[in-house]
């Protein structure tokens, strides 16, 4: 019996020995870039719920730290956010923490131009990143409209009455703009058209675009550039939020969201975005409505799950219903379809899907997934269209450090379904039956980064893709950085081709006008580009202000460009490349200054040159300003805490479409610009109540014009008489022998309004 409890006195002791051993302590100090200790900063390991803050000499210490790998969480009022893996493994750990000003940069970490998460100093692409509270200065319902204030990005609207719409980059058109979402391709053919305006702006965390062709990593579509929303993640997000606002137009907007735990393992953000605008407006009295009525609901719900050895695995899902119509004042649901009252009613119902999966293995291989359908169920006029659209994409990465050399390989595969009503999907031997679009695109690429030494990095990559309709298709790139000592001077300059698989079985309004013939000449190539940047970057410390001064110039020349000629004959759509080139060229400087008083100014200017040459003739492009400007100037209030905002855009003149010789609009568009100013105050830790003004200068883009709808008098052409030709002619009904047509539109054609919001966050 003594023997026994000698032995269980040791076993005791021993176990309480390797407890008390499997514990260590965290410490160390934190401080500001110029080496002032911090104090009051919070240090915290989420998946423990250990915290602490740090003292007077920016000291901090975490005790009782099992052993092992913690991700730890730096946080101080206006400064960036740091979170480092910190492994234990012995009784004490030191770990120092330098933390920079959030007026220093708008991000410090960006993963569009590599696909991997890394510093945006360090990027050898260069990435502008646009966070969340950049957004806040000038609130808007959809993503669509929020990116109208980034240099070089102009959303485009393309209908007077149904208000579609694309996104241009460096003045190329929507199609060779890339939208993801979370790194996934998620807005693509149908949805261009109308899934953009489905992207609230409260889901958003920061936007990167990358500027050029991504084509080598990311496809088709990334011939211009590409635009990647981040979207919240729930162990980042608010406990509860909501952000609503209204304007004197009777538009109303509604943002919700809430983050719970289900046990220990799985984080979830869900989210609610409401919009309503059911006023019909007609301030330019061509008995039009100015703006698209639009009720839509978007349902967003993402999940973060713990996993052993903190890999990843997220799981993002998104719904959109929207019933949107533009048309005569007098049109109502009853009218749908028919040839008595004008109207373009659209139903929109699209699902999302998205994930990235940590493979559990000792190398770092991911699977991303995503999958969506886009539903449309539209009229135009008397002319239905009818249209469904499916996507799936599946795609491997695998990260590999070898010395100075960081490889990433990845093997990927999109599959698309399209299918409508329109002649374009129809069989040929038999229009009653429709031939749905099946396209298989597998690819694969290699990247290698290589750290030739702490100044100096080389960026190779290459792609190949196989379409089941084009063929193979082959894409190169090289990325070169230099930065100095210190990273205040930093000089890139890329090279790479890009390519668009074109997508011709998409909506165009010219095309729903009758029972069109698809013809192509020959077999289509695909479109490809080759594109050069060279990019800036100073960054001036003055005292207390900084400043960020980012110039680029680039060039992109395009062959085997696809057209769509609707005017060789009035019976066929005739698809062929162009027997040319084209080409986009011009010089943009991005200026961030911030100043020691709360002063922020972000600005940014682009020059261009867009345009086609085809047998000897050069074309500027359509709906293409060879100049735009853009700003976004802050100031608080510290006494008061109020903020204000002042955010603009100015345009120059834009190439538009007139339908003859004797069409009496201006051929150019005038300078142009929209202007708006926002108060923002304080109440406690938790809420904000922000209104202003949108479009202080009034501007709409009928000034100047005697109309903007041509033929709105008449939209079913009842009184148009037409000559052998299928021409419109000249009569005393139709003085100018136009026809009805919505597309001479370059800007929104919303006046002045006011609005007024209030935002509350709880964390």
């Amino acid at each position: 019996m003594t023997i026994l409890r000698t032995l269980l006195t040791i076993i005791i002791i021993f176990t309480g020995f390797i407890t008390c051993a499997q514990t260590g302590k965290i410490s160390g100090k934190i401080s500001d870039t110029e080496g002032r200790p911090l104090k009051g900063a919070s240090v915290f390991i989420p998946k423990l719920n250990i915290g602490t803050s740090s003292g007077d000499n920016g000291s901090y210490s975490l005790e009782n730290v099992p052993y092992g790998t913690w991700k730890v969480e730096v946080k101080h009022i206006s400064f960036i956010i740091i979170k480092e893996y910190i492994s234990i493994n012995s009784e004490s750990a030191v770990e120092d923490f330098i933390i920079r000003e959030k007026s220093d940069e708008l991000d410090d970490v960006v993963i569009s131009g590599t696909m991997k998460e890394v510093s945006k100093l360090d990027s050898p692409v260069p990435v502008e990143v646009y966070t969340s509270m950049f957004f806040k200065a000038n609130p808007t319902p959809s993503l669509f409209e929020a990116l109208q204030n980034i240099n070089g990005v102009r959303p485009q609207l393309n209908c007077n009455i149904c208000n579609t719409g694309d996104i241009h980059i460096n003045g190329l058109e929507g199609p060779y703009t890339m939208i993801l979402i979370d790194g996934m391709p998620i807005v693509s053919g149908l949805s261009t058209v109308y899934g953009l305006s489905g992207i609230p702006q409260a889901l958003i965390d920061r936007v990167e675009i990358v500027k050029g062709p991504a084509s080598t990593l990311y496809g088709s579509e990334a011939v211009g550039g590409l635009i990647n929303i981040i979207t919240k993640r729930p162990e980042n997000a608010p406990v509860i939020s909501a952000d609503v606002f209204g304007t004197t137009w009777a538009e109303v907007n509604a943002d919700l969201s809430a983050k719970f735990n289900i046990g220990k393992k799985a984080q979830s953000l869900i989210g609610l975005n409401y919009f309503n605008y059911s006023n019909p407006i007609d301030k330019n009295s061509d008995n039009f409505t100015d703006v698209t009525l639009q009720n839509r609901i978007s349902l967003f719900n993402k999940w973060s799950f713990d996993r052993k050895d903190n890999r990843i695995f997220s799981l993002a899902g998104r719904y959109v219903y929207e019933d949107r119509w533009g048309g005569e004042m007098n049109w109502e649901k009853k009218y749908r379809g028919g040839d008595e009252v004008y109207g373009e009613s659209i139903y929109t119902s699209r699902w999302e899907l998205m994930g990235n999966y940590q493979l559990p293995v000792q190398e770092n291989i991911f699977f991303q997934f995503s999958a969506n359908e886009h539903d449309q169920n539209s009229v135009y006029g008397n002319v239905p269209y009818l249209a469904n659209q499916k996507i799936a994409f599946g795609q491997f990465t695998w990260f590999k450090t070898l010395g100075r050399h960081d490889l990433l390989t990845g093997l990927a595969y999109r599959y698309t379904y399209y299918d409508d009503n329109t002649p374009a999907t129809a069989n040929a031997n038999d229009l009653g039956k429709n031939r749905p679009a099946h396209t298989n695109l597998p690819g694969i690429f290699m990247q290698d980064e290589i750290t030739l030494n702490t100044n100096n990095r080389v960026l190779l990559g290459i792609r190949y893709d196989y379409n089941s309709l084009h063929g193979s298709i082959l894409t190169p790139r090289i990325n070169y950085k230099w930065n100095s000592e210190n990273k205040n001077n930093i000089f890139r300059l890329s090279f790479g081709s890009g390519f668009r698989v074109a997508n011709v079985f998409t909506e165009d309004h010219a095309a729903l006008t009758g029972a069109r013939e698809v013809v192509f000449i020959n077999d289509l190539k695909p479109e490809t580009s080759w594109n050069g940047n060279l990019n800036f970057v100073k960054k001036i410390y003055a005292g207390s202000t900084f400043i960020s001064l980012d110039a680029t110039a680039f060039y992109t020349y395009f062959t085997n460009k696809i057209i769509a000629d609707y005017d060789t004959d009035p019976n066929k759509i005739i698809y062929d490349n162009i027997n040319g080139y084209a080409v986009s060229r011009g010089l943009s400087l991005n200026v961030d200054i911030a100043f020691s008083n709360g002063l922020k100014i972000l600005a940014g200017a682009t020059a261009m040159d867009v345009y086609n040459k085809e047998e000897g003739q050069k074309i500027r492009q359509l709906f293409t300003e060879k100049f735009t400007g853009t700003w976004n100037i802050g100031y608080t209030l510290k006494k008061t805490g109020l903020t204000i905002d002042y955010t603009g855009n100015l345009y120059g003149p834009m190439r538009l479409p007139l339908l003859s010789d004797t069409d009496p609009r201006s051929e150019y568009s005038p300078w142009w610009s929209i202007q708006n100013i926002q108060l923002t105050k304080k109440i406690g830790k938790n809420i904000d109540i922000y209104g202003g003004v949108k479009n202080l200068l009034n501007w709409t883009p009928n000034k100047g014009n005697p109309f903007i709808i041509a033929r709105a008098n008449d939209p079913f052409d009842k009184n148009v008489q037409f000559d052998g030709n299928g021409q419109a002619m000249v009569t005393p009904g139709n003085p100018y022998g136009l026809t009805f047509d919505p597309s001479y539109v370059y800007g929104p054609n919303q006046g002045i309004r006011g609005f007024l919001g209030f935002r509350y966050n709880l964390f």
